[in-house]
């Protein structure tokens, strides 16, 4: 799941785009064998339904074996059938530091070929971008890490830590998620001094980079069930009580209602920071909202922007709906899907108690349906944020860094729990990638910039320090 905190000033992509040459660019050799395998893992079909990442880490690990890793140093892990998980190692000769972790996830969410105007599991390169499922979200982070252990090898780069590379499952809501799996079974592989991961974004409007966002934190999911049950009985007998009805209601009302506004140190930093890039109108209520998270007018103002909206407070939308048996027959049950997602020093049961109190109808029951992941606030330590700011300032001179709260679930919560510090970054100035839908798109130039980034930004992190 990724960069959902970023500005995107594109609409989803909407029909069919025009032929158009591939762009020639001529890349290094890194550059190129990034390419190569975001193509070979594009290539392998991932999705739950009928992929295999089992396949995916394999062909990975012959790339690292082939580039001399030992077999020791690649590890493939297979937690349920078709379902595996890649631990790769770069070691320091004299490691004085806890190792760095860049974690990814190689499945990807279903693409179903009709509804695409490209084939969504060939890796299509035009109009100088790369399309296909899983280019975004987020083959392209595993490409990029995997890229920069082989090249800190083949280099013969002399780390102060070990760099563990994780390219792992059923991240996208498989039910044999990776990285819970490696906590639980072999805690050993990834045990790190913090870890890098998807979730921060280069934040693009209108073409233009306004800052670069990294992620700290993120928002519980939580699903609860609406229900209204009755007796039914004939449609030509119809009467008030009617479940779907109650139901309709229930989302009506809380269709029009906004949890209060809640920040924390990460949006309260972020809304700061934000004021100086934006418009001065929508600046000048981050400003107001941030010295008073009570000021109704400048809540306003900034909740008309629905990312900033979701950065703001808890939000619960209707996601499903299903009601009644037959067409001549009055409803016996009508069932509603929300989805809310919790701040992080929010409690789900008071996100509940809340739902029952603005329906304020005892015929329609909130049930939660399974128990949110709790999620932490880490603060950045100290020399990476000098880090991603050095590395930032010079490859995208006078951009921000800003902190970021994610408003949809990654891998990193389940690490954060686990005592393993994780961050979102990556140095993806992507714009409107349209993860999740037609025709999932990165800029080629955005890949390769990220590929830069990253390797600067590992090797300042783990270069020894000279006496």
């Amino acid at each position: 799941m990724k960069r959902f905190l970023v500005l995107l000033a594109c609409a989803a992509l909407a029909a069919p785009l025009p032929a158009q040459a591939p762009a020639t660019r001529k890349l290094d050799k890194w550059q190129q064998l990034a390419h190569d395998i975001l193509k070979e893992l594009i290539e392998i079909n991932t999705e739950a339904s009928i992929g295999s990442t089992a396949q995916a880490a394999k062909a990975m690990a012959a790339r690292l074996k082939a580039a001399g890793f030992p077999d020791s140093d690649v590890v493939v892990l297979e937690n349920a059938p078709r379902k595996g998980n890649l631990v790769a190692r770069l070691r320091a000769k004299n490691p004085v530091k806890k190792p760095i972790l860049l974690l990814s996830h190689i499945d990807v969410v279903e693409a179903k070929p009709e509804d695409w105007t490209l084939p969504p599991f060939q890796f299509t390169e035009k109009a100088d971008s790369f399309y296909a499922r899983g280019v975004s979200d987020n083959k392209d982070d595993a490409a990029i890490d995997l890229t920069l252990i082989i090249r800190l090898r083949t280099e013969g780069f002399a780390t102060d830590r070990d760099i563990i590379v994780a390219a792992t499952t059923d991240e996208e809501g498989g039910g044999d998620n990776g990285v819970g799996w490696l906590i639980q079974n072999h805690p050993e592989l990834i045990q790190a001094e913090f870890g890098l991961n998807e979730g921060g974004a280069g934040r693009v409007k209108e073409g233009k980079s306004l800052s670069h966002d990294i992620q700290l934190a993120e928002k519980k999911s939580s699903n609860f069930r609406l229900e209204a049950v009755n007796s039914g009985g004939h449609s030509s007998r119809p009467i008030k009580d009617n479940a779907i009805t109650q139901l309709a209601d229930a989302l009506v009302k809380l269709g029009a209602f906004d949890f209060p506004v809640h920040l924390n140190d990460v949006t309260r930093a972020y809304f700061s920071k934000c004021a100086a890039i934006v418009e001065p109108e929508m600046g000048a209520a981050m400003t107001a909202l941030v010295a008073n998270p009570n000021d109704a007018q400048a809540a306003a103002t900034v909740s008309t922007d629905p990312s900033y909206n979701s950065q703001l407070r808890t939000t619960c939308v209707a996601t499903m709906l299903e009601g009644g048996h037959a067409t001549n027959a009055l409803p016996q049950r009508a069932r509603a899907t929300v989805n809310c997602r919790i701040l992080p020093d929010e409690d789900p049961v008071e996100i509940q108690k809340t739902l029952v109190r603005v329906i304020d109808n005892p015929k329609v029951t909130v049930s939660a349906a399974g128990q949110a992941r709790n999620t932490k606030i880490i603060p950045l330590p100290p020399d990476l944020q000098t880090q991603i700011e050095r590395v930032t300032s010079e490859l995208w001179p006078g951009l921000p860094v800003i902190p970021t709260m994610g408003t949809g679930a990654t891998d990193g919560s389940r690490l954060r729990n686990a005592g393993i510090p994780t961050f979102g970054v990556a140095g993806q100035f992507y714009g409107d990638s349209n993860a999740h839908g037609m025709n999932e798109r990165i800029p080629q130039k955005g890949f390769y910039d990220s590929l830069e980034f990253m390797y600067r930004l590992v090797t300042n992190l783990s270069r020894p320090v000279v006496p």
